[in-house]
């Protein structure tokens, strides 16, 4: 039965109807005819990664894989991670070449990068959710080629089984919509989805006996949207971000071909040639853009050539010494921070520029490496000299001949502090076995002496009295100094009877009481008369509350952290930074203490 089509009068739902898209064969031709040249994409600007650091490379890629929509970065992702592998190989061969430097053979080099294993996690993370999107796309494909063969159908039955009454313009308006909002399908699929989707069109024009009036609304319609397309063009012609203007004219050449067409014969052409000459004003533009980067990559090139300058003035000083080593290692990499920052040069010397660099570093490190292997030799030739020191010790250790090797021990402690640094892999080793050796000999020394001289009934008499004169102080001024006094007053008393070792303990809890209320450190007495068992527990007790304290610095500081903005401005952090202030001084003040124990000071 044919199918009703519904006059003017009986549209109630619009006061304007849709028009339908009539695709006649001649207007098929005319499309075609259109240069494919003038609807190919934009060119844009590849973004450059070469000033990032191998960390912020990494960070982006991590970014990256953390968007939903990772699968619409895959050309950044792949130009990071190619920048990514470009730089941990660099750092690897910069390794090869300081260990080959150093004398060793290349079958012996082995280096594995600490991010090289981030790298690649990134990359399988960044492939599987590909994958996983590509599995997605292909059921999405799937669902939207069944609704557009659905579409199509109906289409189909509209002009061969409509029955009578049907509002063919409410319904060949519904299709089109559904058409336009259908999902995207493979390429293989829509080329004949396309032509099939068109050819019922046609079938249905033709169904409508060529409706002259439906048609010439059609064209208007996309007659206006011709003519809003070229105006924004023209609009983008004083856009000043030249990158921002040819992307949204790539847009709008998509917007042309996909909703613009077709137009009335009179129109079709001169509205393309005024679209196609704004269009070729804008990719003019494109030389404004390359100027601004050439110029850009000038003054790049210009600032790098002025490091490298510098780096090859500090890799050959004209005095060498260890202050000035550590002061061009910070400027080094300073700069070496500042050039990696700094964009792309010119293309054309970027490799040469890039190698320039390089060798500087590595003329750099080569110097800076000699000149600390020569310490080493100084560092090996105190290690002799101190090794000497042991063996005297070790040898006179234990000699009871007090007037003669008394004083060898004191002139061997003496002349150890005079020798200056050794290896730091021999420095503990070297120390514990002097230590050792005056420790036995002084041992012996006080236990020869203690047994026939100490009186230890007197001994006790003493430190009770030393203890009753530590009770009564207060914190009054001057109190401090009594305690430092007590305190070497009672490390010169000898020992005294097993029944009374208790005082020792009464007098170690008074000490702690009166230094609290003085508001003082044990550790900052200055203490006189520690034998050497002493000095070894002292520095015990002062390496574990280092460690405590560091472990609390560390705390601290990790608290702070998770401050978006933690800086000493803030009030509700004041406190922290106070305790934190506090902590830094106090394990400053215990480092020193510990020093002057080790040198013997």
């Amino acid at each position: 039965m044919t199918p009703e089509v519904v006059s003017e009068n009986e549209k109630p739902e619009s006061a304007e109807p849709e028009s339908i898209e009539e695709v006649t064969v001649e207007e098929k031709t005319e499309i075609e005819a259109e240069p494919e040249a003038e609807h190919q994409e934009i060119e844009t600007v590849e973004e450059n990664y070469s000033n990032l650091s191998l960390k912020e490379t990494l960070d982006e890629m991590e970014s990256i894989v953390n968007k939903d929509d990772a699968h619409s970065f895959s050309k950044k992702f792949n130009a990071l991670r190619d920048h990514a592998n470009h730089k941990v190989a660099d750092e690897v061969e910069d390794k090869k070449h300081e260990f080959l430097e150093q004398g060793n053979a290349e079958e012996h080099f082995e280096f594995h990068h600490p991010q090289a294993s981030k790298l690649s996690a990134l990359v399988n993370i960044f492939r599987e959710k590909q994958d996983k999107f590509h599995k997605s796309q292909e059921a999405d494909h799937q669902k939207n080629l069944d609704e557009r063969l659905g579409i199509i159908e109906r289409l189909k039955n509209l002009y061969t089984n409509s029955e009578p009454g049907v509002n063919l313009f409410k319904s060949i308006r519904e299709i089109k919509e559904a058409w336009g909002n259908a999902g995207q399908v493979t390429k293989s699929e829509f080329k004949n989805l396309n032509n099939n989707y068109f050819h019922h069109l046609k079938m249905f024009n033709e169904m409508l006996d060529l409706n002259k009036e439906f048609l010439h609304q059609e064209f208007a319609h996309n007659l206006e949207k011709r003519q809003h397309i070229i105006s924004r063009a023209k609009e983008l012609l004083d856009e000043k971000v030249v990158q921002k203007a040819l992307n949204e004219l790539q847009y709008l050449h998509k917007l042309w071909k996909e909703e613009a067409e077709p137009v009335a014969e009179e129109f079709r052409e001169k509205t393309w040639e005024e679209f196609k000459e704004v269009s070729n004003k804008i990719h003019e533009r494109k030389s404004e853009l390359i100027a601004v980067i050439e110029s850009e990559q000038l003054e790049n090139l210009e600032k790098k050539t002025k490091i490298i300058e510098e780096l090859k003035t500090l890799a050959k000083p004209e005095s060498i010494n260890h202050t000035y080593w550590q002061q061009a290692i910070k400027r080094v990499e300073d700069l070496r921070t500042e050039f990696l920052k700094l964009g792309p040069v010119p293309k054309k010397v970027s490799n040469q520029n890039w190698t320039d660099f390089k060798v500087v570093l590595r003329e750099f490190n080569t110097g800076k490496n000699d000149f600390y292997k020569n310490l080493k030799g100084s560092q090996i030739h105190n290690l002799e000299a101190k090794q000497g020191l042991i063996k005297t010790a070790q040898d006179n250790m234990n000699s009871e001949d007090w007037d003669i090797v008394v004083p060898l021990f004191k002139k061997l402690q003496e002349d150890w502090k005079t020798i200056g640094h050794v290896p730091r892999s021999q420095a503990n080793k070297v120390w514990d076995d002097f230590r050792d050796a005056c420790n036995t000999f002084f041992k012996n020394y006080r236990e020869k002496n203690n047994a026939t001289g100490d009186n230890w009934k007197e001994n006790y008499k003493s430190k009770k009295a030393l203890l009753e004169d530590l009770k009564a102080l207060t914190d009054e001024e001057g109190s401090v100094e009594k305690i430092e006094t007590i305190k070497n007053a009672w490390n010169a008393i000898g020992k005294v009877p097993k029944d009374k070792l208790s005082i020792n303990t009464e007098f170690n809890k008074t000490l702690r009481e009166k230094l609290k209320l003085n508001k003082i450190n044990e550790f900052d007495l200055k203490e006189e008369n520690l034998s050497e068992s002493q000095l070894t527990d002292k520095a015990r007790k002062i390496k574990n509350q280092v460690a405590d304290l560091e472990s609390e610095i560390v705390q601290l500081e990790n608290n702070l952290s998770f401050f978006g903005t933690a800086t000493r401005d803030n009030p509700l952090l004041k406190d922290t930074y106070e305790k934190l202030d506090s902590k830094k001084e106090q394990l400053e003040s215990l480092k020193l203490s510990l020093h002057n124990i080790i040198a013997g000071e």
